[in-house]
Protein backbone atom coordinates (compact mmCIF):
# COMPACT_ATOMS: atom_id res chain seq x y z
CA UNK A 1 0.00 0.00 0.00
CA UNK A 2 1.45 3.33 -1.02
CA UNK A 3 0.15 6.42 0.66
CA UNK A 4 1.28 9.87 -0.26
CA UNK A 5 1.80 12.38 2.54
CA UNK A 6 -0.33 11.75 5.62
CA UNK A 7 -3.28 13.99 6.27
CA UNK A 8 -3.14 16.40 9.19
CA UNK A 9 -4.57 14.87 12.40
CA UNK A 10 -7.73 16.98 12.25
CA UNK A 11 -8.42 15.49 8.83
CA UNK A 12 -8.21 11.85 9.84
CA UNK A 13 -9.47 9.32 7.29
CA UNK A 14 -13.04 8.16 7.41
CA UNK A 15 -14.47 11.41 8.75
CA UNK A 16 -18.17 10.59 9.02
CA UNK A 17 -19.14 14.28 8.87
CA UNK A 18 -18.03 14.45 5.24
CA UNK A 19 -20.85 13.67 2.84
CA UNK A 20 -20.16 11.35 -0.06
CA UNK A 21 -21.38 14.05 -2.43
CA UNK A 22 -18.80 16.48 -1.01
CA UNK A 23 -16.00 13.97 -1.48
CA UNK A 24 -17.02 12.93 -4.99
CA UNK A 25 -17.67 16.55 -5.95
CA UNK A 26 -14.15 17.55 -4.92
CA UNK A 27 -12.65 14.59 -6.80
CA UNK A 28 -14.61 15.43 -9.96
CA UNK A 29 -13.77 19.14 -9.81
CA UNK A 30 -10.09 18.38 -9.26
CA UNK A 31 -9.97 15.80 -12.07
CA UNK A 32 -11.64 18.25 -14.45
CA UNK A 33 -9.11 20.95 -13.61
CA UNK A 34 -6.24 18.50 -14.21
CA UNK A 35 -7.72 17.37 -17.53
CA UNK A 36 -8.19 20.97 -18.67
CA UNK A 37 -4.61 21.83 -17.67
CA UNK A 38 -2.87 18.72 -19.05
CA UNK A 39 -5.28 17.20 -21.55
CA UNK A 40 -5.33 13.53 -22.58
CA UNK A 41 -2.30 11.46 -23.52
CA UNK A 42 -0.31 10.93 -20.33
CA UNK A 43 0.13 7.62 -18.55
CA UNK A 44 -2.53 6.63 -16.04
CA UNK A 45 0.12 6.60 -13.31
CA UNK A 46 0.93 10.28 -13.96
CA UNK A 47 -2.72 11.32 -13.60
CA UNK A 48 -2.95 9.18 -10.47
CA UNK A 49 -0.02 10.92 -8.79
CA UNK A 50 -1.25 14.38 -9.74
CA UNK A 51 -4.86 13.74 -8.66
CA UNK A 52 -3.78 12.19 -5.36
CA UNK A 53 -1.48 15.09 -4.55
CA UNK A 54 -4.10 17.70 -5.49
CA UNK A 55 -6.69 16.02 -3.25
CA UNK A 56 -4.22 15.80 -0.37
CA UNK A 57 -3.54 19.52 -0.71
CA UNK A 58 -7.28 19.99 -0.15
CA UNK A 59 -7.04 18.00 3.08
CA UNK A 60 -8.35 14.64 1.88
CA UNK A 61 -6.80 11.38 3.01
CA UNK A 62 -5.80 9.50 -0.15
CA UNK A 63 -4.40 5.99 -0.46
CA UNK A 64 -2.79 5.04 -3.78
CA UNK A 65 -2.52 1.53 -5.19
CA UNK A 66 -4.11 0.11 -2.07
CA UNK A 67 -3.87 -3.69 -1.90
CA UNK A 68 -7.30 -5.18 -1.37
CA UNK A 69 -7.87 -8.60 0.10
CA UNK A 70 -10.95 -10.76 0.21
CA UNK A 71 -11.91 -14.34 0.83
CA UNK A 72 -14.00 -16.71 -1.21
CA UNK A 73 -14.88 -20.31 -0.43
CA UNK A 74 -12.41 -20.42 2.49
CA UNK A 75 -9.61 -19.08 0.29
CA UNK A 76 -7.95 -15.82 1.26
CA UNK A 77 -6.60 -13.60 -1.50
CA UNK A 78 -4.18 -11.14 0.13
CA UNK A 79 -3.44 -9.10 -2.98
CA UNK A 80 -6.57 -9.71 -5.02
CA UNK A 81 -6.42 -6.30 -6.69
CA UNK A 82 -5.15 -2.79 -6.22
CA UNK A 83 -7.43 0.19 -5.95
CA UNK A 84 -6.03 3.18 -7.85
CA UNK A 85 -7.22 5.69 -5.26
CA UNK A 86 -9.21 5.32 -2.08
CA UNK A 87 -10.31 8.73 -0.80
CA UNK A 88 -11.30 9.12 2.85
CA UNK A 89 -11.65 5.33 3.00
CA UNK A 90 -15.10 5.84 1.42
CA UNK A 91 -14.77 6.61 -2.30
CA UNK A 92 -12.98 4.32 -4.73
CA UNK A 93 -11.51 6.02 -7.78
CA UNK A 94 -10.48 3.91 -10.76
CA UNK A 95 -8.43 5.82 -13.31
CA UNK A 96 -7.96 5.08 -16.99
CA UNK A 97 -6.10 6.77 -19.81
CA UNK A 98 -7.66 5.18 -22.88
CA UNK A 99 -9.47 6.58 -25.90
CA UNK A 100 -12.83 5.03 -24.92
CA UNK A 101 -14.05 3.24 -21.81
CA UNK A 102 -15.02 -0.39 -22.35
CA UNK A 103 -17.70 -2.40 -20.52
CA UNK A 104 -14.96 -4.27 -18.65
CA UNK A 105 -13.89 -1.00 -16.98
CA UNK A 106 -17.36 -0.57 -15.47
CA UNK A 107 -17.49 -4.20 -14.38
CA UNK A 108 -14.07 -3.91 -12.77
CA UNK A 109 -15.13 -0.96 -10.63
CA UNK A 110 -18.46 -2.60 -9.75
CA UNK A 111 -16.63 -5.71 -8.55
CA UNK A 112 -14.14 -3.66 -6.52
CA UNK A 113 -16.96 -1.71 -4.86
CA UNK A 114 -18.82 -4.88 -3.96
CA UNK A 115 -15.74 -6.64 -2.58
CA UNK A 116 -14.72 -3.57 -0.57
CA UNK A 117 -18.31 -2.96 0.59
CA UNK A 118 -18.18 0.65 -0.57
CA UNK A 119 -21.16 2.70 -1.68
CA UNK A 120 -19.73 4.77 -4.51
CA UNK A 121 -16.91 4.80 -6.99
CA UNK A 122 -15.73 7.06 -9.75
CA UNK A 123 -14.43 5.81 -13.08
CA UNK A 124 -12.34 8.61 -14.55
CA UNK A 125 -10.86 8.33 -18.05
CA UNK A 126 -8.23 10.99 -18.63
CA UNK A 127 -7.79 9.71 -22.19
CA UNK A 128 -11.16 11.06 -23.33
CA UNK A 129 -11.32 14.24 -25.39
CA UNK A 130 -13.25 15.89 -22.55
CA UNK A 131 -13.50 14.59 -19.02
CA UNK A 132 -17.29 14.82 -19.20
CA UNK A 133 -17.09 11.99 -21.75
CA UNK A 134 -14.79 9.96 -19.54
CA UNK A 135 -16.44 10.32 -16.15
CA UNK A 136 -18.86 7.88 -14.55
CA UNK A 137 -20.15 7.68 -10.98
CA UNK A 138 -21.06 4.13 -10.04
CA UNK A 139 -23.31 3.33 -7.10
CA UNK A 140 -23.01 -0.04 -5.40
CA UNK A 141 -26.68 -1.08 -5.67
CA UNK A 142 -27.70 1.45 -3.05
CA UNK A 143 -30.06 4.42 -3.30
CA UNK A 144 -28.54 7.02 -5.59
CA UNK A 145 -27.42 10.42 -4.41
CA UNK A 146 -30.10 13.07 -4.20
CA UNK A 147 -27.73 15.71 -5.51
CA UNK A 148 -28.58 16.61 -9.13
CA UNK A 149 -24.97 17.58 -9.69
CA UNK A 150 -23.72 14.11 -8.84
CA UNK A 151 -26.48 11.98 -10.33
CA UNK A 152 -24.52 12.04 -13.56
CA UNK A 153 -24.00 8.66 -15.16
CA UNK A 154 -24.82 6.67 -12.08
CA UNK A 155 -24.73 3.01 -12.86
CA UNK A 156 -26.07 0.55 -10.35
CA UNK A 157 -24.14 -2.63 -9.66
CA UNK A 158 -26.43 -4.51 -12.05
CA UNK A 159 -25.21 -2.31 -14.91
CA UNK A 160 -28.41 -0.35 -15.62
CA UNK A 161 -28.49 3.45 -15.71
CA UNK A 162 -30.10 5.20 -12.75
CA UNK A 163 -33.42 6.54 -13.99
CA UNK A 164 -32.91 9.76 -12.06
CA UNK A 165 -29.87 10.92 -13.99
CA UNK A 166 -28.44 8.99 -16.89
CA UNK A 167 -25.80 9.60 -19.49
CA UNK A 168 -28.13 11.81 -21.54
CA UNK A 169 -27.84 14.44 -18.79
CA UNK A 170 -24.06 14.20 -18.37
CA UNK A 171 -23.16 17.40 -20.18
CA UNK A 172 -25.48 19.68 -18.25
CA UNK A 173 -25.38 17.99 -14.83
CA UNK A 174 -21.65 17.88 -14.15
CA UNK A 175 -21.37 21.52 -13.26
CA UNK A 176 -24.39 23.57 -12.24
Amino acid sequence: MTTHEPSPPHLAPGRPNLKLDDITGAIIDTAMRIHIDLGPGLLESVYEMILARALEKQGFHVECQKNIRFSYDNMLFEDAFRADLLVEQRVLVELKSVEHLAPVHFKQLQTYLRLMDLRVGLLINFGAATLKEGLRRIVNDLPASASPRLRVNQIRAGGEEDSRGGAENAEKDLHP
